[in-house]
């Protein structure tokens, strides 16, 4: 995909979600910071299904650290990996409160120091907590870079790299979450719904198809 290619392709995006947002529920940088923690392996829509029940009872470090592990399981044992999450969160809690103020940091390094906050998990807080044009590479945006040839690559990081490089500057705030609910709803892995694509004639897979579809007739 070239330049202008990406320009249309954000372009499009942008008029059908100018402001496209997070499905996680959350109201403070700490909320969405344990939403985000839960979410690895798990669904957005079981994440809040759990905080739903959690953040009203404990959504501050010293809060849940008052539950405990043990208190905090209940809330969580719906979503998968819930044993070594809640030994993360509270430990994250703990972290927070000793080194930071009970307050989620803005700085990379330091949300990749805390327990279960790897990579992603720490671009998507500074990204949707801090404005920060970051790109969290999960599925969906790896499946939807390589497909269309947007920014190929064959780990995570390789496509975070490209995208950060090859996406017009004045769509890095939100690209992240288009190209994640773009690879939810309509590049989806088992059947893209091409038929239906507003960027579909950009996608190079797209092309290689119509290509082949013409050399059989």
């Amino acid at each position: 995909m070239n330049a202008r290619e990406r320009e249309a392709f954000f372009s499009r995006l942008q008029a059908i979600d100018p402001e496209p947002r997070t499905e996680l529920e959350y109201q403070t940088p700490f909320e969405l910071l344990v939403a985000v923690m839960l979410s690895a392996q798990a669904t957005d829509v079981g994440v809040n299904k759990a905080t739903r029940k959690l953040f009203p009872v404990a959504h501050t470090p010293e809060a849940i650290l008052a539950l405990g592990e043990e208190g905090l399981k209940p809330y969580i044992q719906t979503i998968g990996l819930y044993n070594s999450k809640a030994k993360n969160i509270i430990a994250t809690c703990r972290i927070l409160l000793e080194q930071h103020g009970g307050e989620v940091p803005d700085r990379r390094e330091a949300l990749e120091a805390l327990p279960g906050v790897g990579r992603k998990t720490a671009n998507v807080v500074l990204n949707v907590a801090f404005g920060q044009p970051t790109m969290a590479v999960d599925t969906h945006i790896f499946r939807v870079s390589n497909r269309t040839g947007l920014a190929p690559g064959k780990t995570p990081l390789a496509v975070e790299k490209a995208l950060l490089k090859n996406v017009p500057a004045q769509y890095l705030q939100h690209a992240h979450h288009w190209l994640i609910l773009h690879g939810r709803y309509t590049c989806k892995a088992r059947k893209p719904a091409c038929e239906t694509c507003v960027v579909a004639d950009l996608c190079d897979q797209h092309k290689k198809q119509l290509q082949q579809q013409k050399k059989r007739k």
